[in-house]
């Protein structure tokens, strides 16, 4: 399965390891994901969601409709 946050469509970024010597050799830069169960009112239901911790932070603040309306508006995900 992929490593990417299913609202906010982070993933895995690609950058340098550099040495004292200054040698190059690729590395991954992994999203902090989390696997969490959300409680939606207006739907009276949970859902279970893989998200980064900077999205439950962003949850935390706006509430998990906005931010699943959000995230329709902009593509990343489909209700």
């Amino acid at each position: 399965m992929a490593r990417v946050c299913d609202l906010t469509g982070k993933k895995t970024q690609v950058g340098n390891n550099v040495s004292h010597a200054n040698n190059k050799t690729k590395r991954k830069f992994y999203p902090n994901l989390h696997t969490k169960k959300f409680y939606i009112p207006e739907q009276d239901s949970w859902i279970t969601l893989k998200v980064a911790a900077s999205t439950i932070k962003t949850i935390n603040k706006k509430g998990i409709s906005a931010v699943i309306k959000d995230a329709v508006r902009k593509g990343t995900i489909q209700f």
